[in-house]
């Protein structure tokens, strides 16, 4: 199983625990996860699926590199990091 995590920031909209999930890829570890909370989709993914534009992905510490598909391989013990990108000048 993997974990994934959630930024604290998230926590101000709704309950984001950390979760241990089975799944291959980075999108089949977040299907697991809004499985069980519905409501956290709509704050990581678009419509399509795909990450939100302000929404970063890391796998232990390095940033996913399909935003897209989420076909990011992912290990039993490793740690998905769900967090809001900061933007601005």
């Amino acid at each position: 199983m993997a974990t994934v995590r959630f930024t604290s920031a998230l926590e101000r909209f709704l309950a984001a625990p950390p979760a241990d999930v089975a799944g291959a890829t980075v999108g089949e570890a977040l299907a697991a996860v809004f499985e069980a909370r519905p409501a956290l989709r709509g704050y990581v993914l678009d419509d399509q699926g795909a990450l939100r534009r302000h929404v970063a992905v890391y796998i232990n510490g390095q940033p996913a590199k399909d935003r897209v598909t989420l076909s990011d391989r992912i290990a039993r013990g490793d740690e998905i990091a769900v967090f809001q990108a900061l933007s601005g000048g």
